[in-house]
C-alpha cells in the first residue's frame, strides 16, 4: 500500500484521519459557529499532505455545514483511492441512501452533539433506528460531544452495536483534563470493544492537557484505538497553526515513530481495507 514503507522508516503518518475541506460557495447551517472567509478545497488539503509525505485523508462532515454533505461527496469522487469522508445526516436517512453513501467512500456520519441545549436519546427513536440502519450499512458514527457527555452517551451508542469513533481526545476539559470522568467512560468503551479515539486538535487545548490525554490512551487503549488527524484547516486558529505546526504537535505528543507507524495502521484498516 502506497505510504507504508515511509511509515516504516519513521516518517509517519501518511494518513489524515481528520481534516475539513470547504469553499465559501459551500452553505453554512444556520447556527454555524464560524464563517470561513477563504477555501480549503480538497486540492489545497492534498498539497498540504503531499508537501509532508501523508497519502490517504479522511474528510470529516463540518458542524458548520449541516447536512449539506456535495462538497464532500464530490472530493470522494474525485479521489476514491485516497480518500474517505463522513456526512452529517437527518436520523430519518433510509436504508438505501445509507448504502449508496457506503459505496461512495462514505464511511461514517457525524453525530455534533458538543453544542447542544439538550443531548438526544440513543436509546429512542429516530435515533434508535437511526444507528441500527449504520450499523447495518457499515458505517461507524463520528461522535464530537463534551466530555461530561460521554458517560452518557457511549454507553447508549454501545447498546445500538454501531461502532463509534471518538473525536479530538474525547473533548476533555482543562480541569479534568485525563482523569475525569468523561475519560474513564472513554476508556471503558474502547475495552468493550468497537470504539476508537482520534487524537486531534489538541492546538485547541492546553498542551499539558493534549499530552496528559495521550500518555493514558496510549498506556491504556493503545495504538490499535488511536487516530491522527490534523484538523486542517484549523479553523478560528488560522493564524497560529499551519499544517506543519499539527504535525509538529502529533509529534511531541507521540514521539515514538513505531508508535506513529502503529498509528497509521489503525487508520488504514479501518478506513481503507
Amino acid at each position: 500500500m502506497p505510504g507504508d514503507e515511509a511509515a516504516a522508516e519513521g516518517a509517519a503518518p501518511v494518513v489524515d484521519g481528520h481534516a475539513h475541506v470547504f469553499n465559501r460557495a459551500t452553505p453554512l447551517a444556520a447556527d454555524a459557529h464560524a464563517r470561513p472567509d477563504y477555501d480549503y478545497a480538497v486540492e489545497d488539503w492534498l498539497a498540504d499532505m503531499a508537501r509532508h509525505g501523508l497519502h490517504y485523508g479522511v474528510i470529516a462532515a463540518a458542524s458548520l455545514h449541516g447536512d449539506h454533505n456535495d462538497h464532500i461527496l464530490s472530493a470522494l469522487a474525485a479521489y476514491p483511492d485516497r480518500l474517505r469522508g463522513t456526512v452529517i445526516l437527518p436520523p430519518d436517512a433510509d436504508a438505501r441512501r445509507l448504502r449508496d453513501l457506503a459505496r461512495r467512500g462514505v464511511v461514517g456520519v457525524r453525530l455534533t452533539w458538543r453544542r447542544l441545549a439538550g443531548l438526544p436519546d440513543p436509546r429512542a427513536d429516530p435515533w434508535r433506528s437511526h444507528l441500527h440502519a449504520l450499523a447495518d450499512a457499515g458505517l461507524h458514527v463520528e461522535l464530537l460531544a463534551g466530555n461530561d457527555d460521554l458517560p452518557v452517551l457511549l454507553p447508549a451508542l454501545a447498546e445500538s452495536g454501531v461502532r463509534v469513533v471518538v473525536d479530538h481526545f474525547g473533548v476533555p476539559g482543562r480541569d479534568a483534563g485525563a482523569h475525569g470522568e468523561g475519560m474513564e467512560a472513554l476508556l471503558r468503551a474502547i475495552d468493550r470493544g468497537g470504539t476508537w479515539v482520534k487524537i486531534s486538535a489538541g492546538f485547541r487545548m492546553a498542551f499539558e492537557t493534549a499530552r496528559d490525554c495521550a500518555v493514558r490512551l496510549l498506556a491504556e487503549a493503545g495504538t490499535e484505538r488511536l487516530i491522527w488527524g490534523s484538523d486542517a484547516p484549523f479553523v478560528n486558529h488560522e493564524g497560529s497553526v499551519d499544517y506543519a505546526a499539527a504535525l509538529a504537535l502529533y509529534h511531541r505528543l507521540v514521539p515514538d515513530a513505531a508508535a506513529r507507524h502503529a498509528i497509521d495502521r489503525t487508520a488504514l484498516d479501518l478506513y481503507f481495507t
